[in-house]
């Protein structure tokens, strides 16, 4: 449990640093999946640093999901979202409302209920059609992103929150199906194609439509397939007698995620750069305003010099 809580860790860490380098990158000019955007990101110094610690953060993963079930590895990895919000709170400076923080409590007790129900890790292999089909999902979620550009923004971002969750997904389910670096293993392409394909969408994400939702869709697409994968075909159980624990631990952990989705968008400290201009709207408008009245009064002035007709009682 250790491993995966502290793969939690360095995923959300490294989250605020990739999405603040995904909108300092240069935006591409389709609005799909743009390959050309993580080499746009990588000449950010903070998308860099948020590589490593996905490397870090996916050998913890690694360890984690030979000792644990799939569904208490999946429901950690949710919850890297409230270290997301712990971590924009701190050196962001965004403020938590008091529902946010209850939730970071619900994801903590959520995990809490499955690192005592969850038991070992099941000793299932899965058939293999189970390998090959592993292979097929991650190339569909490869074909699902590019296509996912002629959506509108809401659903666009959905989709490709989905397919990245789905992705990631994969990569759960396959490093549980290798058992050694077989080159004829399709896991082994499902595990490399499906986490490739993942990061791409979650990018493009990040930078292009609303993150929020692409941040639930990603949370729903890692857990809830990769955890009955894991129970009905590999094996993975629980606790005698906790099952009850095991279920309500998992759909806690996953609600709270849910409800701490808008912090798969870490940079809301651009909110308050959008309201400074809006409180100098109104102090430009006020001399405007001024402005007019010396403009209203100005000709008035000239209109009195038709006097004039005074000389013409001489005449």
């Amino acid at each position: 449990m250790i491993c995966a809580l502290g793969s939690a860790v360095c995923f959300g860490s490294a989250s605020v640093l990739q999405a603040v380098a995904a909108r300092a990158a240069v935006p591409g000019t389709g609005a799909g999946v743009d390959p050309g955007l993580l080499l746009r990101a990588l000449r950010e110094w903070r998308f860099v640093a948020g590589l490593a610690l996905d490397g870090l953060g996916f050998a913890l993963q690694v360890l984690a999901l030979r000792a644990l079930p799939i569904y208490t590895v999946g429901a950690a990895l949710a919850a890297s979202l409230a270290v997301t919000a712990v971590a924009a709170a701190r050196v962001l400076g965004v403020r938590l409302s008091s529902a946010e923080w209850t939730a970071v409590g619900v994801v903590c007790g959520g995990l809490a209920l499955l690192g005592l129900a969850s038991g070992a890790e099941g000793g299932g292999t899965g058939p293999t059609e189970l390998r090959w089909s592993m292979l097929v999902v991650a190339a569909a979620v490869l074909l699902i992103g590019a296509l996912a550009g002629g959506l509108p923004d809401k659903p666009r971002a959905l989709v490709l929150g989905l397919g990245a969750g789905t992705g990631f997904g994969v990569v759960e389910v396959a490093v549980r199906l290798i058992d050694s670096p077989d080159p004829a293993d399709p896991a082994i392409y499902a595990l490399l194609l499906g986490g490739g394909s993942a990061f791409l969408l979650l990018t493009t994400a990040l930078q292009r439509g609303s993150v929020t939702t692409a941040t639930a869709g990603m949370v729903i697409g890692e857990t809830i397939g990769p955890a009955l994968v894991g129970v009905v075909w590999l094996g993975d159980r629980t606790r005698g007698g906790l099952a009850w624990a095991a279920v309500m631990g998992f759909m806690v952990a996953v609600a709270g995620a849910l409800m701490l989705a808008r912090f798969g968008e870490p940079p809301t400290t651009e909110e308050p750069a959008t309201e400074k201009p809006a409180k100098e709207g109104p102090a430009q408008t006020e001399p405007a305003a001024s402005a007019e009245k010396p403009k209203a009064t100005a000709p008035a002035k000239p209109a009195e010099p038709a006097a004039p007709t005074e000389p013409a009682k001489p005449v």
